[in-house]
Parts: C-alpha cells; structure tokens; sequence
C-alpha cells in the first residue's frame, strides 16, 4: 500500500474523521507495524496536532506558544519529499 495513501488516512485519524474507503483501522495499524517511515510521520503530525491544541487552548500565550511551535518544527528534519519550513518560498525566487 502507498504510504501517501496510509499518511492521508493517518490524519483523518488524527483529525477524528472517517478513514479513506478500503482503509480499515487493522489495516492502517498493521502498515504502521512495517513502515518505520509511516510511523515517524505519524509521531510527528501527533505532535504537530498537540502543540496547536495548546497553542490555541490559552489565547494569552498564543506568542510564546507559537514561537515554541515553530522552533520545534525547525528542529524535525524533514522527511523525503517534505518542505522545511521557511523553505517553500524565497522572497518569490526559488532555488532549482
């Protein structure tokens, strides 16, 4: 199975939605099992979800929440085929 497919599925979870059709949770898990990469992403959008629900669960830090945010990000290494942050554009130019 496609990890695209598996990660899509992943956030549906995460996000408390259906999963794709053809998609069970057994499935899912036993990909889980075998896919180191799957898992790291997973890790990591878990994370990612649980610093924006504290980050938007007290509005008066939302400045240092954010910046905490966002220097945890910088700090992940980005996966096969992701963007870092900061790096999806550059002043308009793009480095090729």
């Amino acid at each position: 199975m496609l990890c695209s497919r598996i990660r899509t599925a992943l956030s549906a979870r995460l996000d408390g939605e259906e999963l794709p059709p053809g998609l069970t949770p057994r499935r899912l898990d036993d990909h889980l099992t075998g896919c180191r990469d799957c898992r790291r992403w997973e890790a990591q959008a878990r994370a990612l979800t649980a610093g924006l629900g504290r980050a938007t669960a007290h509005p008066e830090d939302d400045a240092a929440a954010a910046d905490a945010l966002l220097a945890r990000l910088r700090s992940v290494s980005a996966g096969p085929g992701a963007v870092s942050p900061g790096t999806a554009d550059n002043g308009g130019t793009r480095a090729g």
